[in-house]
């Protein structure tokens, strides 16, 4: 391993991004240029002592796992990241392993999405990335462990985060997830990563463990979400799946009519949303 470049590359990534490029707000008093060390640690499930120690040169030699996140959390190019891996000395990924980079070509179609939220899972329902208005409608999506960053794992171990779901619903959309996920485990069942988050569902929640032994494939399609925001109120918001071909992941979308009251909100949350949040974070 040599640390020495591991610590300047680090440095040199997180120097060259903006908040705004993770889904950050950026705030006030910002005075070295790109990300703060505490920022690239909340995105990428590591403690600020231990980002340090890498960035400086000493301390261990971080895990693949630790290095996967750096490169999720740091937006790092394939080539980038291979090259991360080749300076700590430890082999990238195999084939047929979860795709959990984003492409940079995601990420500027990400950033276009000014006025909507936007958020970017994985294929076993990791949230990799997010624009700002998701962190203002969702809550910051950066203060959750990397573990409980998942959509399933919220669904059935965790509170949900925001998404209000009825009792009507309920059963319908755990089914859906639940298949999403068989279908996930067949795609890739060497995945390390999808085994353990498979594994703790089955032995922490008793709803995933009858529905992943019914074995159905349920399809999922768009739907209609009921957010409910601390200031705003519950807000019904259409959510659309677009999908990134070759890297299976997907843009979810959250969208509502010209007009109605959702839409308003969403406008509500673009100018003053996320100056609360910059406000509150430099607070």
């Amino acid at each position: 391993m040599d640390r020495v470049e591991v610590g300047i590359a680090l440095r040199t990534w997180r120097e060259r991004l903006r908040p705004a490029d993770v889904g950050l707000p950026a705030g006030v008093r910002r005075r070295t240029p790109g990300l703060r060390r505490e920022e690239v640690a909340g995105l990428a499930g590591m403690s600020v002592d231990y980002l340090t120690r890498v960035e400086q040169g000493r301390g261990p030699r971080p895990s693949e796992a630790v290095l996967g996140g750096l490169a999720r959390a740091l937006r790092l190019t394939d080539a980038e990241r291979e090259h991360l891996f080749e300076l700590a000395g430890v082999a990238p990924p195999p084939p047929g392993r979860i795709r959990s980079a984003v492409r940079p070509s995601v990420q500027r179609m990400m950033d276009r999405f000014t006025d909507l939220p936007v958020v970017l899972l994985d294929a076993k329902c990791d949230v990799l990335a997010w624009n700002p208005l998701a962190a203002a409608l969702l809550g910051d999506m950066s203060a959750v462990p990397l573990a409980q960053r998942n959509l399933v794992w919220q669904a059935f171990l965790g509170q949900g985060g925001r998404v209000d779901v009825n009792s009507e619903d309920r059963e319908r959309l755990d089914r859906a997830i639940a298949s999403d996920l068989r279908r996930t485990a067949a795609r890739y069942p060497d995945d390390p990563g999808l085994a353990r988050l498979i594994a703790e569902l089955r032995a922490g929640s008793d709803r995933f463990e009858r529905l992943w032994t019914l074995r159905e494939l349920n399809e999922h399609h768009d739907d209609t979400k009921r957010i409910r925001h601390p200031e705003l109120g519950v807000l019904e918001l259409d959510c659309n799946v677009l999908h990134v071909q070759g890297d299976d992941q997907v843009l979810i979308v959250y969208s509502a009519p010209p007009g109605s009251r959702e839409a308003e909100a969403l406008a509500l949350l673009g100018v003053v949303g996320l100056q609360e949040i910059g406000a509150t974070a430099d607070g």
